[in-house]
């Protein structure tokens, strides 16, 4: 289809009319989110306003002229993972205490997938419900952040390591250092086969613990074996049963969160195994869960709260005109308690 504007002439609503062949009126009420207009032409009109890569002026003066006081946040997560996960939780209570020092909201939404997410973003840009957001679970090339990064994208603070920001603002823990530690504590205790139960590999933040998990357990002369997971209970408890029950079993495993290491608790005690006596369980993100199972888990534990305000406030001095800059907010430490101990000879788990 031929352009409706010369090369280099800024982009009017009259065109967004006339390409999706509908009023004026019409456009202008499905660009500002107001009543008036069917969801399907609301719909056309913010496609075709994308594809003329159409913005009321600026990024920058829309959002001076018309601040929403809202920042916005995007979970492609299952719901039913999310709602007993505790490291969310921690974090979007970070995320409002720093905002309501602002007398600024939070827009949640959840998604079904990535793709998904990113429509998201695109249509709160197009009706103004957002001066900014907040990007997590960066996957590889991620759309978010390229599209973020954009003239006309919205103003965003990537939660994760730089390796995921590009040109974009973020705000990261030093998860290699941290896997380097859990690693070397299990070492120190004579474990020469250590499992990792990781995460989905499509999250970059995954892909960055995997490489430090097998070049540590490369550098100190341990076996690695990486378990695939996607976070939730369910996808733990089967990951561990594989592992336990092979004839090389592991004797320690390293969970990528709270919730899958109190899943693999469970399978380690129906399988006759104890812990730390046969097998050594660590978590990653430390939770109330870790410190009230029995054994009580040992795991990597940082100030997810802290963590989600430390965003917020990014993304504030970011909107605020401040330049984008990667921000180091953390190594997670090491909590150990009691389901850690000295490796012991191996026994076969009940079948």
């Amino acid at each position: 289809m031929t352009s409706t504007n010369r090369p280099g002439r800024r982009v009017t609503i009259n065109d967004i009319a006339k390409r999706a062949g509908v009023s004026i009126g019409a456009v202008s009420f499905a660009l500002n989110g107001r009543k008036g207009v069917s969801d399907e032409t609301r719909e056309r009109v913010l496609r075709v306003a994308e594809e003329l890569n159409w913005a009321p002026a600026s990024a920058a003066r829309s959002l001076a002229e018309a601040k929403t006081n809202t920042y916005g946040l995007v979970l492609a997560r299952d719901p039913q993972t999310l709602s007993i996960e505790p490291f969310y939780m921690r974090f979007l209570a970070g995320v409002e205490a720093e905002l309501s020092k602002r007398a600024t909201g939070l827009l949640l939404q959840v998604v079904g997938s990535p793709e998904d997410d990113l429509e998201t973003l695109k249509r709160w840009r197009a009706e103004r419900r957002v001066d900014g957001v907040l990007l997590v679970d960066i996957a590889v090339d991620d759309p978010r952040v390229a599209w973020c990064s954009e003239p006309g994208g919205l103003p965003a603070v990537v939660v994760g390591d730089p390796a995921m920001a590009g040109r974009l603002s973020c705000v990261w823990t030093d998860d290699v250092t941290s896997m380097r530690e859990a690693v070397a504590h299990l070492a120190a205790l004579g474990h020469r086969r250590i499992g990792r139960v990781a995460g989905i590999r499509a999250f970059m933040h995954t892909r960055i613990r995997d490489s430090a998990f097998l070049a540590v357990t490369q550098q100190l002369g341990v076996e690695a074996q990486l378990l695939r997971a996607d976070y939730g209970p369910e996808s733990g408890r089967l990951a561990t049963e594989a592992a336990l029950r092979a004839t090389d079993r592991p004797t320690a495993l390293i969970y990528d969160n709270d919730v899958m290491a109190v899943a693999g608790l469970g399978v380690a005690h129906e399988l006759g195994l104890a812990v730390p006596g046969d097998v050594s369980i660590i978590a990653w993100d430390d939770s109330v869960l870790c410190e009230h199972t029995y054994p009580s888990l040992t795991a990597l534990s940082h100030d997810v709260l802290a963590f989600g305000s430390h965003a917020a406030r990014r993304l504030t001095e970011l909107i605020s005109g401040g330049t984008p800059a990667h921000y180091l907010d953390s190594a997670p430490t090491l909590a150990v308690r009691s389901s850690t101990g000295p490796v012991a000879v191996q026994t076969a788990p009940h079948h």
